[in-house]
């Protein structure tokens, strides 16, 4: 959940912080308070598109932090954290920081990591969905409905899906091969000839693996010739010869060795001292061996450098590491195989995407099954959605359909079909609210009302299964009152069990159902104008529902209706508490 909302300089803020809370957090206030800029400084932050409008006036950049707190180390969070080498400690804190200059510079952090906008955008999608009247949203977007149905039937098609893929990623990468070896022949021609030479070119060089690593050894010996062999040579001066360290040591032998038989001690001692000396006399002799072999040979310091250099040129061009270019040589005569003997390569690949797009099709035709019974499930979670939304005579079908192939794509039950990578279906969410009309798609139902009813019911079913933290709705209830408002009120109320929802709202309804209320408030100070959030005791909420079923002076009638209303919100909520008992 998002536990702390941090804004300076941003539009008409100068500087807010705010603690949110699990459950429903509602913010009212008048038009142009700042209700919405606040929404807009969460979009910012869940990598939305920057302006340097936003940086207030007179300022030098705008900064919005946010920190979430995400407890389930299952979460996507920490998918997407792993994914892009930003760690998210034990406790599940995560913060995202966005800063727009006034220069118009974006700069973007992770837990204090420097992150792309896209990446940004990435940890913003697991961690915030914003759901708002004005801009088109995926469950509006007819190409994410197949993903909505998946994300709805995840348990069925996880292992399904995931075979599908490792198939379809084999099928189209030997499309892909088909059709790069079967394109143009001069160009064909001139690969095989720049393949030819690269091959030539390796194979006169006759590199050898690890070759470079055992050269840049003995250069290094060759070079530092004159500091290796003084330093063997005062070794072994220091060990051995009249009064040196091994004399010494064959001393103090003989000196153990002398009371030894009379203490057990000593004579350990002795044993362990005898050992010793043995081994650093055996070290001595092999720094002798090591003094005569060694030898400078300029001429042997030249072949190397001159080597390595060829090396190194080689490595430019095919490889950071003689393995690389090994394993590069290797791909390119697999490659000048197949364009002089094209026929029978063509041929054979022919047969293994026919055989992977025959395996790939019953794969997708599996997931199609699956999709078709959790369409009907879907379709039956949502009219009794919009039944509790007092749209009880809309209907909702899942439109699922076959995508058509051309010729040279894979063949199921007679028909070709054309394979993505989700499959073969083509998805779509369709409504009507008026018996006796067709169906349409969702995205071109006209009334407001509706419209946000529709968008609620859906988002109540997948905020389930999305998984994400906060669910933030801005002035969805637009076009609706009375009992449909009340309905809405509790629908919202209802998401918020299962994630931490924030609401901009005008509907006093919504208001009394929240388990936070914050007020948005705009001033006037010294002819700069800022906003400032407060939140609202029960006494004040009392008059803020109050003002917003009125919109004019405040009565004890209003205040009363006010107070009726959030009775009516206490009671909707003990029942929930009851019901998920």
């Amino acid at each position: 959940m998002l536990t702390e909302l941090s804004i300076r300089d941003f539009a008409i803020i100068d500087q807010i912080s705010i603690n949110f809370q699990e459950g429903l957090t509602v913010l009212t206030g008048e038009t142009g308070a700042g209700k919405s800029i606040i929404i807009d400084a969460i979009q910012l932050l869940a990598g939305g598109r920057g302006s340097v409008e936003f940086v207030r006036h007179g300022s030098k950049k705008a900064e919005i932090e946010g920190l979430f707190q995400v407890i389930d180390h299952t979460h996507t969070v920490y998918t997407v954290g792993e994914e892009f080498g930003v760690e998210i400690e034990e406790d599940g804190m995560v913060v995202l920081n966005r800063t727009i200059t006034s220069q118009g510079k974006s700069i973007c952090r992770v837990n204090g990591k420097l992150v792309t906008l896209g990446i940004l955008r990435e940890f913003g999608k697991s961690l915030i969905d914003i759901h708002s009247q004005h801009e088109t949203q995926s469950l509006m977007d007819v190409d994410r409905h197949i993903d909505l149905l998946d994300l709805f039937a995840a348990r069925e098609l996880a292992q399904a899906k995931l075979e599908y893929q490792r198939i379809y990623t084999k099928y189209r990468s030997l499309v892909k091969r088909f059709k790069d070896l079967s394109e143009n022949e001069q160009e064909m021609a001139q690969r095989l000839d720049l393949l030819e030479f690269q091959s030539s070119e390796l194979h006169e060089a006759e590199l050898q693996p690890e070759e470079d690593g055992h050269l840049t050894e003995e250069r290094s010996r060759l070079v530092n010739y004159e500091k290796i062999y003084e330093s063997i040579h005062d070794a072994y001066q220091a060990l051995y010869g009249e009064q040196k360290g091994l004399d010494w040591l064959s001393h103090a032998l003989t000196a153990l060795e002398g009371a030894q038989d009379f203490d057990e001690e000593i004579a350990k001692m002795s044993e362990e001292m005898s050992n010793h000396y043995y081994l650093i006399e055996e070290m001595t002799f092999k720094l002798s061996s090591q003094m005569e072999q060694l030898e400078f040979d300029p001429e042997r310091l030249n072949e190397i450098e001159a080597r390595l250099n060829e090396i190194n040129r080689l490595k430019k061009k095919y490889g950071q590491t003689v393995e690389e270019i090994l394993e590069y040589l290797s791909r390119i005569e697999e490659e000048i195989d197949e364009i002089k003997n094209k026929d029978s390569h063509l041929a054979k690949l022919e047969n293994e995407i026919d055989e992977h797009g025959e395996d790939a099709a019953l794969e997708a035709k599996h997931l199609h099954d699956i999709r078709m019974k959790a369409s009907k499930e879907l379709a039956g979670d949502i009219h009794n959605e919009l039944k509790d939304l007092y749209l009880d005579k809309a209907s909702f079908a899942v439109d699922i359909q076959i995508r058509e192939g051309s010729n040279q794509e894979p063949i199921l039950d007679g028909k070709n079909v054309r394979l993505m990578p989700n499959g073969f279906n083509l998805v779509k969410f369709l409504i009507t609210t008026n018996p006796g009309e067709p169906l349409k798609d969702i995205h071109k139902v006209a009334s407001g009302g509706e419209l946000s009813r529709i968008m609620l019911a859906l988002k109540n079913i997948f905020s389930k299964h999305q998984g994400v933290t906060s669910v933030i709705f801005d002035e969805v209830d637009t076009g609706v009152s009375g009992r449909v408002a009340q309905a809405i009120a509790e629908k919202i109320h209802g998401i918020s069990e299962g994630s931490q929802v924030l609401c901009i709202s005008h509907l006093p309804q919504v208001a009394a159902m929240a388990d936070t209320h914050l007020q948005i408030e705009k001033h006037v100070i010294e002819d700069r104008t800022s906003t400032s959030v407060v939140e609202l005791t029960d006494q004040h909420k009392v008059d803020e529902i109050s003002r917003m079923i009125t919109g004019a002076e405040l009565t004890e009638t209003t205040r009363e209706h006010a107070r009726e209303l959030l009775e009516l919100a206490r009671k909707h909520k003990a029942k929930e508490q009851m019901e998920s008992r």
